[in-house]
């Protein structure tokens, strides 16, 4: 694939709203005929399918997860549109987001976080589900 035939994903923080609280963006514009990828929540399970109790721990592995899937998939982190982040406890946002900058640097995507009372199994404190757009080579 030729890199700069390739159209980009986009991503915006219009200046006439307030700037982002966090690391995201307000909108992700995804080009015309790109390929959608949705993955199912990821969670901080390690490869002998433990889950640590404590959030980083937990926050670590899902990091690790992720970035798998999209190795996977032949994506990079650039291809990453739309980030939920759903925990059942305070995140630890100075650890969060140092995973976040490693793994996303500073081109960000869109974001949402929510607290709730609970997840798929008991043990786990967050879920982080990805979208991914592979925009179409130009012809």
């Amino acid at each position: 694939m030729n890199i700069e035939n390739v159209q980009k994903i986009t991503r915006l923080n219009p200046e006439n709203i307030p700037s982002p609280v966090g690391n995201y963006s307000h909108i992700t514009v995804i080009p015309k005929n790109s390929n959608l990828f949705t993955f199912s929540g990821q969670i901080g399970i390690d490869n002998q399918g433990g889950i640590p109790q404590a959030i980083n721990d937990q926050v670590y592995y899902t990091f690790i997860n992720i970035e798998r899937l999209l190795k996977h998939q032949h994506l990079t982190p650039d291809n990453v549109i739309k980030v939920n982040i759903w925990a059942t406890e305070e995140i630890d946002w100075d650890f969060l987001d140092k995973k976040w900058e490693e793994l996303f640097g500073r081109i960000y995507p869109s974001m949402t976080v929510a607290y709730v009372k609970g997840l798929g199994l008991k043990e786990l404190k967050i879920e982080i589900e990805i979208w991914a757009a592979q925009p179409e080579e130009i012809k």
